[in-house]
Parts: C-alpha cells; structure tokens; sequence
C-alpha cells in the first residue's frame, strides 16, 4: 500500500507592487512495508476463527489462506461472523494454499492449530515454499520438536513453537521459577470445564520449568501413592490437582508454602481472546528468525 506525504514549503514572490512570500506544495508517495501473509491452518477450529479476526484487525498482518477438513470452501469471514466476507474460501489442501501464496514472493506465515500427528509435516511444508511457521499444538512431543529444530537449522528457517499463547500464563510461569528458589514445598491445582488433555499443557511446563533446579519438594509425601494426592510430575516432586467441573473457567493456580507462610501464584483464562496479543507478537517475532526457538517466553 502506498501513502501520499505532502510538505508546504514557502517562496519569494516579486511583482512590480511588492515582494510577496507564497507557499508551494510538494508531494512524494511514500511506499508502506508489506502486510505480513498470514495462513492459518486449522482455522475451522474456535481457536482458529479467533485468530482470524484478529490477524484481520492488526496493524502490519493479513489474512492470506485458511485452511482445515472442516467447512471446506466456505468463506472464512462468514464462519467467523465477521461483517464482511474475506472472499478466503477454506481449503483443505495445505499444498495448494502454500503455492498460491508463495507465488507472490512476499513475507508469509504459517500459523499451526493442527495436531501432534501432523505438526512435522506442516512444517516442512511451509518451509519448502519458504514460509516461516508458529506452531501451537498441545501435547507435541519433545522428540518432534528436536526432530523439527535440526531441520529448521539445516534450512535456515524460523519456527516458533509456543507451548502457551498465552501472556498471562507466561508471566504465571516466570514467576514460579523465582518463587522456587525459596520455598520447599510446592502444589499444582488447575481447574477444567472438561477432562480433555489433563494435566494440562500450562502444568505440565510449570512442573518442567521448576524441576532441575536442585531442589526437591514436599518432602514428607514424596513417595506416597496415595491417588488423592494428585500427579507426580517429573523426580523433583512437583504434584498437580485436576478440577473438572462444567461451566469452570480454564485455570491455574501454583502454591508454595513453608512454615508459616503461604504464596499463591493465580491465573484465569475465560475465553481464548487471551491467546490473541501472544499470537501477534509471535507472528511478529517469528519473521526474523533462521532456526527453531521453543517458548512464547523468549520474546517477552
């Protein structure tokens, strides 16, 4: 897109009356960076549609393809409500949306909502049509992301994998690897509207971010098997409490404790409008990169 700037500069004049200053105009057009292309792969999915609307609203990003197996060549701005029709139609083929956009030569995203099975492949998709990718998939297994982070370095190629989109969650996690340092016992609870996925991905790197630091936790129980104790996650005895109740808001909570005190680290998500600015920014973030890089966190 182009912008016209204008500058008023003044003048002399002269006549036979008098000497007059007058202004003249001149104007240049001015060439604006290039929107970022963004795909989005999975977009059928709640996640997806609200990714949509937002690379649609933010500055500096457009929505280029949406792909998914699910309301297959509907257009994408209708099944995300949207006033207006983006005339994107939802492919199902990842291929055929890559070589069309990439024909453009023109900065392009991949954005991953898939699944664990396929993450692998997307990737070495988007990357042979040389296309950089974020890739939010829960349960992504440590041996794919090594897998991918040897093939991205080989190819010179970005990938973000983001274990959480979320900010909020991010800073939840970076507080509780300080709080560790201090406190000997330490308890996981998080609450679910339904039992999909548990422990969760948000627990999960909670528990992995404060093992390895040497410390051992709760100490008293560590070995104890009783079921009501919650998950042992990891040697360092970091345990998790599953809450599953309909209608409960997507949340986690850590507790540390010692003899007389108690600190709480709390974090709610009500709807997945919070993944958004986390998206932006990996979006943003992910342009710039030649390799893999694992975490939202890196950036903040």
């Amino acid at each position: 897109m182009a912008a016209l700037s204008c500058k008023f500069y003044p003048t002399n004049y002269t006549s036979f009356q008098r000497h007059k200053r007058l202004p003249y105009i001149s104007c240049t057009v001015q060439t604006s960076p290039t929107n970022i292309k963004v795909i989005i792969n999975g977009a059928a999915k709640e996640i997806g549609r609200a990714a949509v609307v937002a690379v649609t609203k933010a500055r500096g990003m457009e929505v280029a393809g949406a792909v998914d197996s699910y309301l297959v060549g509907e257009d994408i701005g209708k099944v995300c409500d949207m006033e207006e029709p983006l005339e994107i139609p939802i492919i199902n083929d990842i291929t055929m949306v890559l070589g069309s956009i990439s024909q453009s030569k023109e900065t392009a995203v991949v954005v991953d909502f898939t699944d664990a099975s396929t993450v692998y492949d997307n990737v070495k998709q988007a990357t042979a049509f040389g296309m950089k990718s974020v890739v939010y998939v829960p349960r992504m297994k440590m041996e794919t992301v090594a897998a991918l982070s040897a093939f991205c370095e080989k190819a010179s190629m970005g990938c973000l994998v983001a274990p959480t989109l979320s900010i909020g969650s991010i800073l939840l996690q970076q507080a509780a690897i300080s709080a560790s340092f201090h406190y000997n016992n330490v308890e996981i609870v998080e609450s679910k509207s339904s039992a999909v996925d548990l422990p969760s991905q948000d627990a999960i790197q909670i528990a992995n971010n404060i093992t390895n630091l040497g410390q051992m936790y709760n100490r008293e129980d560590i070995s104890t098997d009783i079921l009501a104790r919650g998950q042992v996650l990891g040697e360092d005895g970091v345990r998790v409490h599953s809450l599953v109740l309909p209608g409960l808001p997507s949340s986690t909570t850590v507790y540390f404790s010692r003899p007389g005190e108690v600190y709480t680290l709390k974090h709610d998500i009500t709807n997945v409008q919070s993944l958004m600015p986390g998206l932006l920014l990996a979006i943003r973030k992910v342009v710039r990169l030649k390799n893999l890089v694992y975490g939202l966190e890196k950036f903040l």
